[in-house]
Order: C-alpha cells, then sequence, then structure tokens
C-alpha cells in the first residue's frame, strides 16, 4: 500500500520539474516550451530544448512510461492538483474533441507566421508562451470548478494529448490488475482522476490512454490488487 507520504511527493516533483521547465528554461531562458514552441523550432530546424522536450517526454517516451509526464513534470497540472476535487464529482463528458480543433488551430498559427514571413518570431514565441500559459491557467482552474473534477483541462482541453495517447497505448509501464486478490469494491475506479478502468488489464480498457500514473488507484487499494 502506498503512503499519503507518496501522494504529496508527486506534488512535490510536479512543482520541482514544472517550475524548473516554465520559470527557468521557458521565462527566464526564453525559450517557448509549449506546442507552438515545438512547431517554431522544428519548422526553423533547430534542436532546442522545447524539441528533445517533446520528443522525449511526450512523442517517444510515452512507449515507456505511458502519459508519466502529466502525472509527474506537467507545470499546467502542478497548479490543477491542488486544487480540491481530486476525484472528479461528476461523469466524464464527451468533449475530448476539443484538443484535437486546439490542436490544428495552433499547427496553424505557427504556419501562418512562417508563410507571412512575420518579422520579430522570436519575441512572438516568447509572449505567446506567457500568454499560452495565463489561458492554460485559467481555463485549467476554471473547467475545475465548473465541472468539479481537478483534471478537466487534460481530459478535454490539452493539445498535447494528441501526441501523447496514441504512443500511450502501447506504453510498457502501465497499472494492472491481479484478478485473484480483487474484491470488485471498484475504489480504484472511484478514486482515478482521468476515469481509467481499472479493473480490466486489456489495453483497450476504458480511458486507457488516459492514466498518468498518480497511483491513486494502487493507493486506495485495500488488498494489495493493483501494481505497476
Amino acid at each position: 500500500m502506498l503512503s499519503n507520504g507518496y501522494k504529496w511527493g508527486r506534488n512535490l516533483i510536479l512543482l520541482a520539474i514544472g517550475c524548473y521547465l516554465l520559470i527557468f528554461v521557458g521565462l527566464i531562458g526564453h525559450e517557448n516550451m509549449l506546442i507552438s514552441g515545438f512547431w517554431y523550432y522544428l519548422f526553423l530546424g533547430l534542436f532546442e530544448a522545447a524539441v528533445i522536450h517533446f520528443l522525449v517526454a511526450k512523442i517517444a517516451g510515452p512507449l515507456l512510461f505511458g502519459r508519466g509526464w502529466c502525472g509527474y513534470a506537467c507545470w499546467t497540472a502542478m497548479i490543477l492538483d491542488l486544487l480540491p476535487y481530486k476525484v472528479p464529482q461528476n461523469p466524464r463528458k464527451n468533449f475530448g474533441y476539443i484538443r484535437y480543433i486546439l490542436f490544428v488551430i495552433i499547427l496553424c498559427f505557427v504556419s501562418g507566421l512562417f508563410l507571412l514571413k512575420v518579422n520579430n518570431l522570436e519575441l512572438i514565441m516568447y509572449y505567446t508562451f506567457i500568454v499560452g500559459n495565463i489561458i492554460y491557467y485559467a481555463v485549467g482552474i476554471v473547467l475545475a470548478f465548473v465541472l468539479k473534477d481537478n483534471r478537466a483541462f487534460c481530459k478535454y482541453i490539452c493539445p498535447i494529448t494528441v501526441f501523447l495517447k496514441p504512443t500511450s497505448y502501447f506504453s510498457r509501464l502501465r497499472v494492472t490488475v491481479d484478478e485473484e486478490k480483487c474484491v470488485d469494491c471498484q475504489k480504484c475506479i472511484k478514486t482515478c482522476p482521468m476515469n481509467v478502468d481499472m479493473l480490466n488489464n486489456s489495453r483497450k480498457r476504458k480511458n486507457g490512454t488516459e492514466c498518468i500514473l498518480c497511483a491513486e488507484c494502487v493507493r486506495n487499494c485495500s488488498v494489495n490488487a493493483l501494481d505497476f
């Protein structure tokens, strides 16, 4: 059984990594670490921190550790996870398509800057990083309170999940259930912030690619039926 110390430990890891990427790499280092920055540096042909970050944490990495980025390193989630609705209070909504629309909008925005040969792209990308994060925090906090779900932004809005979900399906690191130990109390499902069906070991389990490896299901299992 995981202790409460692990729970707070994850929050500290989120805070440490999130602040480093947001403040030191982004705000102080003037590097856009959002998906807009990834497209920007990729189009420039520069192998900057944002490109490396996306390749490791959000494109190739999930083949090994799934959506561990979302659970332990995201600077948006480091704030959202401190809000009061750690366990979703309402059924999951069918708003997931919004993230795909936002993904396309951001790609078109950055592409348009290059096609129109806009000047001062580096400065524009820096302010895009600042404004983008303000919008992410504002939307994430409002959604959390409206839908009573801290991770509503992650489920419906975050465009990065367009990269994360396909490769997370094949993740080597997964939470699985020992069916012989399980007593079907469904605490794991009720406490999962991402509404994953933890009682199904299939890769096709409901919301399976949404698992952020937070281990809330493992921590709350009274018979130790869940493990990595």
